[in-house]
């Protein structure tokens, strides 16, 4: 009998560095998931990833058991990452914070592709770029 879906949770955590305090506690205690058990089994699995953001995907399932689904960093964070910024621009069009080459913007792409929908890298690439102008990053 296969098992049906309950409850979804969509959380963005520091990789390597998950504590059962607020905002990560409650949110898995009210879906009924053992806080220390998830958050040993998250740190063990992004361990090697320290200092990243990692989107995961929680399905719990109506025996209270779970899976995670692991998912590349936000492109905004690895944007900021690569040029060494703290945040993009509060005013895109009046502000530029930095620059951003083609061949930065195809690293970005190759590390996020799995969480595109791109057919090509050139298609990755253009989403790319749409982040990196919307946070006031001029393309090169």
């Amino acid at each position: 009998m296969a098992k049906t879906i309950v409850n979804k949770l969509k959380l963005q955590i520091p990789a390597g560095k998950a504590i059962p305090a607020p905002p990560l506690g409650p949110a898995l205690g009210q879906a009924g998931i053992n806080i220390g058990e998830f958050t040993k089994q998250f740190n063990d699995a992004t361990s090697d990833k320290m200092g990243d953001i990692i989107p995961v995907i929680v399905n719990v399932y109506d025996d209270r058991s779970y899976d995670i689904t692991y998912k590349t960093p936000p492109a905004s964070f690895l944007i900021l990452k690569a040029l060494g910024l703290k945040k993009g621009s509060g005013k895109n069009t009046l502000k530029k914070v930095g620059k951003i080459t083609r061949a930065q913007l195809e690293e970005i792409a190759e590390v996020k592709k799995a969480d595109l929908n791109a057919h090509d890298i050139d298609a990755a690439v253009k989403i790319i770029s749409g982040t990196a102008r919307s946070m006031g990053i001029e393309i090169e």
